[in-house]
């Protein structure tokens, strides 16, 4: 049997980027170097996403302003969907639109209603530069189109509206982590 390295294992883990700081609302770069400092960032977001219990996490929530996101998450039926996408793009999203429960690292212990499709597909590359293909439905799809939101500046507080907001907004005011 091959045993393949754990992600992360050689990560290091960096500090998160919070709400407030400007990295999460700027549109991401596309990766253009393919070597040894994008495996090095791959390793370190998946380091950072395990010692913090995410689900997923984007360059720009560790203040590297790339198009880069990896994700352990998974899928409504207990399926583990483990990788990273570089350079991706959410190319289908459709199905069902669902109202869940949705947090993120970059807003800790807050989490607020937001509306998302419960089938998603995202294409992109590997650190490598290998075509990849990732779809994804229920609690993964969730994963993969807030992760292409951060990619694109947007945080999920941004996509919630009227009562929830005003709720999560009085949250994220008396959060101790709010500078």
């Amino acid at each position: 049997m091959r045993h393949r390295s754990i992600p992360g294992a050689h990560g290091r883990v960096r500090p998160l980027t919070l709400l407030g700081d400007p990295v999460l609302h700027a549109p991401c770069g596309d990766v253009t170097d393919f070597g040894p400092e994008l495996a090095a960032l791959v390793a370190d977001l998946f380091a950072t996403m395990y010692a913090h219990e995410g689900v997923g996490l984007a360059a720009n929530q560790i203040g590297v302003n790339l198009r880069v996101f990896v994700y352990d998450c998974p899928d409504d039926d207990e399926v583990r969907h483990l990788g990273h996408v570089v350079n991706p793009r959410l190319v289908t999203t459709d199905g069902l639109e669902f109202l869940g429960p949705e947090g993120c690292l970059s807003l800790p212990g807050l989490e607020a209603g937001t509306e998302r499709y419960d089938h998603a597909v995202v294409e992109g590359v590997t650190m490598t530069g290998e075509p990849v293909t990732v779809d994804g439905t229920g609690f993964f799809a969730r994963c993969l189109q807030h992760e292409c939101d951060h990619l694109a500046g947007t945080v999920y507080a941004d996509r919630v509206t009227g009562r929830r907001r005003r709720k999560l907004d009085r949250q994220v005011s008396k959060a101790p982590w709010r500078t």
